[in-house]
């Protein structure tokens, strides 16, 4: 165990064990890919210069050739880490989707129910529906998503693929009723409500007195003689963003169940963090399973769309996790924390502790079983679970362990994305009011307030009617956070440490969300 220790604690700062195999490189799997690796469709960069970007000493910075090819303005920038793994790990996805409307009465989704294609106008006008297609009643959503991979690119460059689709595929379940205002879902597909054309408040009414009558069918039925106790009883109402929400939930589910299928037929090379942002009727929906993380800038004003899931943030869960399910920790790890690694001669006495039902710290008296290796091990940046991995959620990671065990680490992993809601139309924005998206690379040394500082102050500085202004924006985002090259390392200003990880920037300009459809 010590051994294995050793190794993971050499291994903080590249993300996940020393020595993992990376499986983006030949020989690393028999395997065939997925999808080959790539960096982002819309940068339109051909076979060469995508090899020039990936120059770790000059670290070149990458943004959009034609500000045309994302929507509404979007500004997107990247940039390859300082050496840390070959390939950029980083990919980032933009799509302008569409969903045809559930057929009347139908109980499971079409086999085909959207068509799809990046907009090729700034304000998404550039949509081209199949041949024939009746477009009326279709629900149209703007995506835009960022996902950092570790271990490997493979399972970043598979979400960037296919996350959208399944995100589609869940919105088309419940297209009818998005689309259709004062609806009410019904409980389960193929099932509408009673009373289906009722206003909410009137069929409440009749749900309570159908069960003061003890009446399982229509109104006014007479009680059966064998009937039950009657129960007072309310439907649940279930709200159109609850169910957008759901969507996005489960379509995360979903792909990282498909992954973990995948990876006995593909080479799907490690995990990856997912950040991802859906514009649909109105509403602007974030879902974040990482520690990447997104922020509006509204008027100077910064409002966090996201929250870092780190060994740290969900100490709780996992330490609970350990605590229902210690098998999992393999005999070799304590599911307790301490403020410090405990040694065999503190056995007997008394040090500060905490468990998963406390924020606070105590006192125990130290045991044998205490001096296991911690579940959560490091601070900060450092904090790793089970001595491998720095973060808690996301997609991928089915094959990861402990280094040199049989301990796997997926368990303890969550796919399921935290997901914040914007009303965007009840907003009025301005041209300097801008979603800003993230890997990492950028927050690890940059704060909410020198970004929101930065992007102010460099769109004050440009044409209002310049249209590259948001994709020059994220390239000075991406230049401060990188840094320059000097004394053989990256510094930013104040002469701090850059970042040496890859980084990625979208900057989504508010105003657009605005106009009417």
């Amino acid at each position: 165990m010590l051994t294995r220790v050793k190794s993971a604690v050499a291994s903080f700062m590249g993300g996940v064990m020393a020595g993992a195999s990376n499986g983006d490189q030949p020989g690393g799997s028999d395997l065939p890919l997925k999808f080959p690796y790539s960096r982002p469709e819309f940068l339109g960069l051909s076979p060469d210069e995508i090899e020039c970007s990936a120059d770790h000493i000059s670290r070149p910075i990458l943004i959009l050739k034609e500000t045309k090819r994302l929507p509404w303005s979007t500004g997107y920038a990247e940039v390859i880490n300082a050496g840390k793994s070959t390939l950029n790990e980083d990919q980032a996805c933009c799509e302008v989707m569409m969903i045809r409307r559930r057929s009347p009465g139908s109980s499971t989704p079409n086999r085909t129910p959207m068509s799809s294609r990046r907009s090729s106008l700034p304000n998404g006008e550039g949509l081209c529906p199949r041949e024939n297609q009746d477009t009326s009643d279709n629900l149209t959503f703007n995506y835009w998503a960022l996902f950092d991979g570790h271990a490997g690119s493979g399972a970043a460059v598979v979400a960037s693929r296919l996350l959208q689709h399944h995100i589609a595929m869940h919105l088309h379940v419940v297209t009818e009723i998005l689309c259709t205002p004062n609806q009410l879902p019904p409980t389960c597909l193929g099932e509408e409500p009673v009373n289906h054309h009722l206003t909410p408040k009137s069929q409440n009414a009749l749900t309570r007195a159908a069960s003061l009558r003890g009446a399982a069918g229509a109104p006014g039925a007479p009680a059966s003689p064998c009937a039950q106790p009657t129960r007072f009883f309310i439907e649940k109402k279930v709200s159109n963003e609850s169910l957008v929400v759901g969507a996005i939930e489960n379509a995360f589910k979903d792909l990282d169940s498909q992954i973990e299928k995948e990876k006995a037929v593909f080479n799907i090379s490690g995990g990856c963090t997912a950040l991802v942002a859906v514009c649909l009727l109105g509403k602007l929906y974030v879902g974040n399973a990482g520690d990447s993380r997104a922020i509006i800038i509204r008027a100077g004003e910064v409002i966090p769309m996201s929250a870092e899931f780190t060994p740290e943030s969900e100490r709780q869960r996992l330490q609970f996790l350990a605590y229902m399910q210690p098998h999992l920790l393999g005999n070799e790890f304590t599911h307790l924390e301490f403020p410090r690694r405990v040694q065999r001669k503190e056995v007997g006495k008394r040090m500060l502790y905490r468990d998963f039902t406390m924020s606070g710290w105590a006192y125990k008296t130290i045991e044998d079983d205490d001096l296991k290796f911690p579940l959560i091990y490091g601070e900060g940046k450092k904090a790793r679970v089970l001595a491998t991995i720095g973060v808690t959620r996301g997609l991928g990671d089915q094959d990861l362990k402990v280094h040199d065990s049989n301990i796997y680490i997926k368990p303890f992993l969550s796919c399921c994305p935290e997901v914040r809601v914007y009303p965007l139309t009840q907003c009025e924005h301005g041209a300097d009011d801008v979603l800003v998206m993230g890997t990492d690379g950028l927050w690890d040394v940059l704060s909410n307030q020198e970004v929101s500082e930065a992007v102010t102050c460099f769109l004050a500085n440009c044409d209002p009617d310049d249209q590259h202004r948001y994709t020059m924006a994220a390239q000075d985002l991406v230049m401060r956070a990188r840094g320059v090259l000097k004394d053989r390392g990256w510094r930013i200003s104040n002469d701090r440490l850059g970042s040496g990880d890859d980084i990625s920037v979208y900057i989504i300009p508010l105003m657009y969300g605005n106009r009417p459809k």
